[in-house]
């Protein structure tokens, strides 16, 4: 059991994983090199613990001591005890939700290990929203993608807005980063998919015509709402899909367009 550890200096170094959480660049650099991520809120702590994330430490106000009793009780890792206002500059915000975890990261898989045994799955192209990260991951969940294919430009997945949006969910689907996009649409293939690039170009089909097909085994392939996929990523796909839209509207952002796929080819059951 974890005994909780009052800290009032915001220098003390034990709260070193926590410090500027407000600065991108920083956290971006940091948190991969030092094999961590920030689990914000009761529920995603909860969701990183259940998905065997093991704890470096948790940062709490005194009002979580009671709802993260169980969670403190198990706990191997320090907890970190802390009034809001030395959390606030700690971090560089408000930390409303009152609770934080460091959590250590895991190894990511192989590109074939992650495909093995998988039937639908998402490939995200140089999507550097964190936010539209985090909920594309949050509709992968929702709507029974088997895994997450991400190109080397993209969002980190744990960084701390993408973990925060995604509700957790970026804990529970399998992803790993393609390592020479879009020369991986090959292995993707090769393990029996069928890669579908949604975009606008004049021989994309309709979502509707592409889950009518029933392909067995499905890769989406999702680029910016700006710049779309890139063209070597366009020439090496199976078959161009578009969403069709009203009103003049001919794009969505990745998040919408995510969901709006996934839900069209989701297996149908008799």
């Amino acid at each position: 059991m974890a005994r909780p550890l009052p800290v009032d200096d915001p220098a003390d170094p034990r709260l070193r994983d926590y410090t500027d959480l407000t600065d991108v660049e920083l956290r971006r650099r940091r948190e991969p090199a030092e094999g961590l991520f920030i689990a914000e809120g009761e529920k995603v702590i909860r969701r990183a613990v259940r998905a065997g994330y093991a704890m470096r430490s948790m940062l709490l106000s005194p009002k979580w001591l009671g709802p993260l009793a169980d969670v403190v009780e198990e706990a191997t890792a320090p907890v970190y005890l802390v009034d809001p206002a030395v959390a606030e500059r700690v971090t560089g915000y408000h930390v409303h939700r009152g609770a934080l975890a460091a959590m250590a990261r895991r190894p990511l898989p192989a590109a074939d290990e992650l495909l093995a045994g998988a039937r639908r799955v998402a490939v995200f192209e140089d999507i550097v929203d964190h936010a539209n990260i985090g909920a594309a991951f949050r509709n992968a969940a929702a709507l029974g993608i088997d895994a997450v294919l991400l190109t080397p430009r993209c969002a980190d997945p744990f960084y701390r807005r993408s973990v925060k949006v995604s509700m957790g969910a970026v804990l529970q689907v399998p992803w790993t980063r393609a390592a020479h996009w879009p020369g991986d649409v090959a292995e993707v293939r090769a393990a029996g998919f069928t890669v579908a690039a949604l975009c606008l170009s004049d021989r994309a089909i309709a979502l509707d015509v592409l889950a009518a097909r029933g392909d067995e085994k499905l890769a989406l392939v999702f680029g910016t709402e700006g710049t779309g996929l890139a063209p070597a990523t366009l020439a090496a796909a199976d078959v161009h899909v578009r969403i069709p839209m009203d009103a003049g509207v001919d794009s969505l952002n990745v998040a919408a367009a995510s969901a709006v796929a996934f839900y069209a080819t989701r297996p149908r059951t008799p």
